[in-house]
């Protein structure tokens, strides 16, 4: 339970100024606001202050750990809201969450890509995904090489049960704006381009980017769904 209800009150404020800032983000861009999705990220966050923003009019939360998702899953006010997972997916959980979510923001390979397909097939539904390119090149970080990206579109087309969306990326962490935009403006560069090629089964209907300290700045840059925690619940600590 949440202890008081200040807190479901500080949460609805935050978003209400969140989504006023987005807003601002939208016409200094010459974009429609309605262009862009606005998803609470909910990491070690309580489902009741999740219930919380919820209540507040968010409808797009994202999950970072299957067993999270499976533990709060049933106390979420579901009925309104859609849920994406958007963290590292091992194969062997994508059976504990494909009946949770209606997209994947975070597939990187072709072992993931026939995972989902076999449980699609055997829960006879489809799976939106994103494909997460590592837009920095890090070695400690998933992601789809930038470089690889078509080749891997091109791969993963044939999955039947899988419907590819758009591209998802995690930027490094930048000493300056300047580099944190060239990140930006390389992400949407390819979804442009590849939205271009009119590849089968693959559409560009999502850019997902930007979390709580830069979601200004890709909006700027074109993204149409950013990923905050953060600025909505507060500084947590991760096991």
């Amino acid at each position: 339970m949440i202890e008081n209800k200040h807190d479901s009150f500080i949460i609805a404020q935050t978003i209400a100024q969140v989504r006023e800032q987005i807003a601002a983000a939208c016409r200094q861009s010459g974009r429609d606001v309605s262009e862009v999705q606005l998803m609470a990220v909910t990491k070690t966050v309580e489902a009741a202050r999740v219930n919380a923003a919820i209540a507040a009019g968010v409808r797009l939360l994202g999950e970072n750990k299957a067993q999270e998702l499976c533990a709060k899953y049933e106390q979420y006010d579901k009925d309104e809201v859609d849920i994406h997972f958007i963290g590292h997916l091992q194969t062997n959980k994508v059976r504990q969450i494909i009946d949770k979510v209606c997209m994947i923001q975070s597939l990187d390979r072709l072992s993931l890509a026939q995972e989902i397909q076999n449980q699609c097939e055997r829960l006879n539904r489809q799976m939106e995904c994103l494909v997460e390119v590592n837009i920095g090149s890090e070695f400690t970080k998933s992601g789809v090489a930038p470089e690889m990206l078509e080749n891997f579109l091109l791969s993963v087309r044939s999955f039947d049960r899988l419907k590819i969306r758009g591209i998802m990326a995690i930027p490094p962490i930048c000493d300056t704006e300047i580099e944190n935009e060239r990140n930006f403006e390389r992400m949407h560069q390819l979804f442009v381009d590849i939205s271009s090629k009119n590849i089968d089964n693959i559409s560009m209907d999502f850019l997902s980017m930007g979390m709580s300290g830069d979601y200004l700045l890709a909006i700027k840059h074109g993204s149409n769904l950013v990923r905050l925690g953060t600025i909505l619940f507060g500084h947590r600590v991760y096991p």
